[in-house]
């Protein structure tokens, strides 16, 4: 075959979309941006009231939970924004970069609450201990219902994964803060809340490093995690007529989208038989959750000469 290779695109005939539908999390996402931005208020009025640094400290971290959640909300919106000539995928790439700035944005939340535990520790303030248990109660029960929100579809999105991680995170931080405050009004141990802190934090740290490394994974265009590249080739060899595959890419154009791209060596005499052959691989690929495929032929006795396949 010439140089002028055929670029034949998996979209048409017999199509099923396997890509997660997320729609119903739009309800969940505002539901969740409005419940905290309230708690946000009630933790600022209860912190300027009673001094309480440590309160007025998680506010500032549940303000950067409310922006996380409006950024992952306006990425699944331009999901939705239709392509055109400069973004041909249009901006289902949102989606990733959001989830990677929301693993930053709990990394720096983490540093934060460790330097104001290490600060509080070396110089300790005297804290209403009952006042912070029970805001710190609302704070479970409204992080606690926003994190239940996202449970069912944490592991189908990385947004939504790491908007699980924020509520559920903040519900531990809470809790955490509970227990300061119930010890310190018995005690008047006011360096407890610096340890329940700095173990909150270390919590933290746990939880997000497999978003973050995730998330920079697909802003690499690595191979998505659940991907597994011998089983994808396994399928393009069940093709009728197909000898080989090489030259064969996988990466993510969201969160929730994977695509490819292959060189397939044909058989001559099934080579016009091409069209069956790529919609029954395409096929294959959608129910390994690969929704957008492009195949270049090449006859069985010719020699790839591009880079990539020598």
């Amino acid at each position: 075959m010439s140089a002028g290779h055929d670029h034949s695109h998996a979209h048409g005939h017999h199509h099923h979309d396997h890509a997660p539908k997320l729609d119903h999390l739009n309800t969940a996402f505002i539901v969740g941006i409005i419940l905290n931005s309230v708690f946000i208020v009630i933790e600022v009025i209860a912190g300027l009231t009673t001094h309480s640094l440590s309160l007025l400290t998680d506010a500032g971290h549940n303000l950067s939970d409310v922006a996380s959640l409006a950024l992952a909300l306006l990425a699944f919106k331009l999901t939705k924004v239709s392509a055109n000539s400069k973004y041909t995928y249009g901006y289902k790439r949102s989606t990733i970069i959001v989830s990677f700035f929301n693993a930053l944005i709990l990394f720096v939340a983490v540093g934060f609450i460790v330097y104001e535990a290490i600060m509080r520790f070396m110089n300790p303030e005297i804290i209403s201990g009952s006042t912070m248990a029970w805001v710190a109660f609302i704070g479970i029960a409204v992080n606690g219902f926003t994190a239940w929100l996202f449970v069912k579809d944490k592991d189908t999105d990385l947004n939504v994964k790491g908007a699980y991680l924020h509520m559920a995170v903040d519900a531990i931080v809470s809790f955490g803060v509970v227990v300061s405050g119930v010890i310190i009004y018995f005690t008047r141990l006011y360096w407890i809340d610096s340890v329940v802190s700095l173990i909150i934090g270390f919590v933290i740290l746990r939880g997000t490093w497999s978003l973050l490394k995730d998330s920079l994974r697909l802003e690499m265009d690595g191979v998505p995690k659940e991907m597994d590249l011998k089983k994808i080739r396994t399928e393009l060899m069940k093709g009728k007529g197909v000898v080989d595959v090489h030259h064969m890419h996988v990466w993510a154009l969201s969160t929730t989208e994977n695509a490819l791209t292959a060189h397939l060596v044909i058989k001559p005499e099934a080579m016009t038989d091409f069209d069956n052959i790529k919609h029954d691989l395409r096929h294959r690929l959608e129910h390994l959750d690969i929704s957008h495929s492009t195949f270049e032929p090449e006859f069985a006795d010719e020699k790839c000469n591009q880079p990539e396949c020598l």
